[in-house]
């Protein structure tokens, strides 16, 4: 009986031993295979990324439950992780910056207006009467060689008849002397001959329209005295027009003198006017911040008239050298800076301070702050840019 106890005893204690052994090999190995819990710093909502809770749930904001943020998340130097499933979440898309031919579109409003270098002022040759108008309103139209005014100009009768009594005496030096008082006197050269042929003083005048137009000022009415010199007509023409552009000052270098423009007007659908810029005014319009351009347009059928309103574009493009430009929409403007935010990999997004240039057909010129080829967020970028400053996971980007 003494040996049997003696020999279970030993048993039991070699089974408990291995036991022990066992376990303490295969513990390490289970310990090790047990994934290792990840650490939770806040939960928030996608959509208020600046509003943080301690503990799981619904969205006080959005019909969606709450998202954690983990520790192994905070990454600063490779900026705001952002999962897969997330980014399908917010819409996020990327496109590449790469090298385009950008070239600065311009539509603008434009004013039809005279030609103002092409205006006249038809004036009394010598102090007399108006007898007869033939224009009696303002913006008639005249063709050239039209009638406009008649004038009873008495005072040219005793230098006419000085003129008849000289050369009556046959003395061909005296008479071109006094042929050439009479224009001196500002008698024109159909008066003088008319005086010649029919011998007779001539005091009667009608003033013509020297070139096709219209009345832009009349200054005269019938029985009025005039003196010399006095205005009485101001004529303008309506070929060619100016076509008066207004236009921002942010595009103060699409414009340059003589640059090719088209108009067109809803008066004449399907034509198109062709013009030339020919001044670029060199002040400002207070009131409106706008520019001034006046383009010298040919009217032969006379079809513009003052006043209409047309819309201008250009001609033609003019080339220009390809530069590295990011979609528009990437671009984020802080009021006192400029950033993309650059997908670095892994799901991780850094943002960059750049400076810009021309913006034309959706793109914008990139000028310093990322190369050809890198990745930038075009939709999303906003979320995520608000995110990383409220969270103040990225560093602040310095010039």
């Amino acid at each position: 009986m003494k040996i049997t106890f003696r020999v279970a005893m030993t048993l039991a204690l070699l089974l408990a031993a291995g036991g022990y052994y066992a376990g303490q090999r295969h513990a390490p190995h289970e310990a090790a295979s047990a994934p290792a819990e990840r650490k939770v710093l806040y939960w928030y909502d996608p959509m208020v990324p600046g509003q943080r809770f301690d503990k799981p749930g619904r969205s006080p904001f959005m019909d969606m439950d709450l998202v954690p943020r983990y520790v192994d998340e905070e990454d600063e130097t490779a900026g705001v992780g952002i999962s897969t499933d997330r980014q399908q979440n917010l819409g996020m898309k990327t496109a590449r910056a790469e090298r385009r031919e950008l070239v600065s579109p311009f539509t603008a409003f434009a004013t039809i207006a005279a030609d103002e270098r092409s205006v006249t002022v038809v004036s009394a040759p010598a102090a007399g009467v108006v007898t007869k108008l033939y224009v009696r309103a303002p913006l008639q139209q005249v063709k050239a060689g039209e009638a406009l005014v008649q004038l009873w100009i008495p005072q040219w009768t005793q230098a006419q008849q000085e003129y008849l009594a000289v050369r009556a005496l046959g003395d061909t030096a005296l008479t071109a002397a006094a042929r050439e008082r009479l224009k001196l006197q500002f008698m024109p050269e159909e008066v003088i001959r008319v005086l010649e042929r029919s011998g007779k003083p001539q005091t009667s005048l009608i003033l013509r329209a020297e070139q096709a137009g219209y009345v832009a000022k009349l200054d005269v009415r019938e029985g009025a005295q005039v003196a010399a010199m006095t205005a009485l007509f101001e004529m303008a023409r309506l070929d060619p027009v100016w076509l008066v552009v207004d236009y921002p000052q942010s595009q103060a270098q699409v414009l340059s003198i003589g640059s090719e423009m088209v108009a067109t007007s809803e008066s004449f659908p399907g034509m198109r006017f062709h013009g030339r810029v020919s001044e670029l005014l060199p002040q400002i319009d207070i009131a409106t911040r706008t520019l001034k351009a006046r383009i010298l347009v040919d009217n032969p059928q006379q079809q513009l008239k003052p006043g209409m309103f047309l819309t201008v574009s250009r001609a033609q493009s003019v080339a220009q050298a390809p530069v590295l430009a990011v979609p528009e929409e990437a671009v984020i403007d802080t009021g006192g800076s400029k950033r993309l935010l650059l997908a670095s990999g892994n799901g991780y997004f850094q943002p960059v301070n750049v400076e810009t240039g021309l913006t034309a057909q959706g793109w914008t010129e990139i000028r310093s702050g990322v190369q050809e080829g890198d990745e930038v967020v075009t939709s999303g970028q906003f979320l995520i840019d608000s995110e990383a400053s409220l969270r103040s996971a990225l560093p602040e980007v310095t010039k």
